[in-house]
């Protein structure tokens, strides 16, 4: 579950769709995740690959992007929803995000969803729609073109419905 609380986030309905994102992306349903999938980075061709340390990025420290294709594709995706390198430090000041830690990353996260205006969809019950207009920010949603798989529209939508935390 998502680490921001409703309040902070506008409404259960927000944790409920940064769940559904996590779930999309594979992280927070990661074997290998001991924090939900804020710890998760990017799958790569060598395996799967974990941090421990939220002090910054995984890849800030200039360490290369984990190779996920057989072309040498790099990838500097980490986190709870992947965040690329260059999107957080994008973000950082801005949004005043002082670590990786997980509140952070909901928080950049929102931001994302927020700029697709996709907020008042979302807290309308229009899962499709704001499924649809945030599909350009995770690989994982239907109605990209980045060409790397991901969730059918259908199951998540059941996923929304009968596996994320309803409000109480």
């Amino acid at each position: 579950m998502a680490a921001i609380t409703a309040e902070q986030a506008g409404g259960d309905a927000l944790v409920r769709f940064l769940d559904l994102i996590a779930f999309a992306e594979g992280t927070s349903t990661s074997p290998y995740t001991q924090n939900d999938g804020y710890d998760v980075i990017v799958n790569g061709m060598d395996g799967h690959h974990e941090f421990t340390d939220y002090s910054e990025h995984p890849f800030a420290d200039g360490r290369p992007g984990i190779v996920f294709t057989r072309n040498g594709d790099r990838s500097t995706a980490a986190g709870r929803y992947q965040f690329l390198l260059r999107i957080w430090n994008d973000y950082k000041g801005s949004l005043g995000l002082t670590d990786f830690s997980p509140v952070f990353q909901d928080r950049l996260a929102l931001q994302m969803i927020r700029e697709r205006h996709a907020i008042a969809d979302i807290l309308a019950g229009n899962i499709e729609s704001a499924i649809q207009k945030c599909s350009g920010g995770w690989a994982s949603l239907p109605g990209n073109n980045y060409g790397q798989g991901g969730k059918s529209m259908a199951g998540l939508l059941d996923y929304y419905q009968n596996h994320t935390a309803a409000p109480v």
